[in-house]
């Protein structure tokens, strides 16, 4: 049975690059599988969502509304502008992190409150704090792969060498950190909580 995993945050945040090294590791265990990614703005902090599809035999990319089993925010307000895409039983990860857009930093919007708890109510949800998570390992940046290890244990993808998949994707001076990344993500989700 074939897999949709919905990736949305903003541009700048790495979700494309965690979505290769993701379609690399699935790949490399001997899943069929598809991505697209869309980023229209995303220079600019605009919205970006990459959807990667797994499984034995995946004719298309693209995951319809109330499709995914798995949709992983890299920003708290993002998780809304998607949620409908989820499916009734799927399960939401979001990263506890505010990055404001253009009419809220201009002042003509307030950022909204209560988003993860508005979520929590409609949801199976797991919060993440990627960012404090990425500063104690050193490098804020890899905030995109604790994600990424938050998604690989709640989808019980643990087994696959993700270790292999991220040294073929990333630059080998950032191996090591995003491999400590990779980990402590993967930490951050108790078994409890697994999909």
């Amino acid at each position: 049975m074939n897999k949709n995993i919905l990736l949305v945050g903003v541009g700048g945040q790495g979700t494309i690059l965690v979505s290769k090294i993701l379609s690399t590791g699935l790949m490399d265990a001997g899943y069929d599988v598809k991505m697209s990614e869309i980023h229209g703005m995303a220079q600019r902090g605009g919205s970006v969502s990459t959807q990667v599809r797994y499984g034995e035999k995946v004719y298309s990319p693209i995951i319809g509304l109330g499709s995914a089993d798995i949709l992983v925010s890299f920003e708290t307000m993002e998780t809304l502008r998607w949620l409908e895409y989820l499916k009734p039983d799927g399960v939401v990860v979001i990263n506890d992190y505010r990055i404001p857009s253009a009419p809220i930093l201009s002042g003509k919007a307030d950022y909204p409150e209560g988003i993860i708890e508005m979520i929590s109510e409609k949801a199976d949800t797991k919060v993440v704090n990627a960012a404090e998570t990425a500063e104690q390992l050193g490098s804020i940046r890899a905030m995109n792969v604790v994600l990424l290890g938050a998604l690989v244990k709640s989808m019980e993808l643990t087994d696959i060498d993700w270790e292999k998949a991220i040294r073929d994707c990333v630059k080998e001076e950032f191996a090591d950190i995003n491999i400590r990344a990779l980990k402590a993500g993967i930490d951050s989700v108790s078994f409890a909580e697994a999909l």
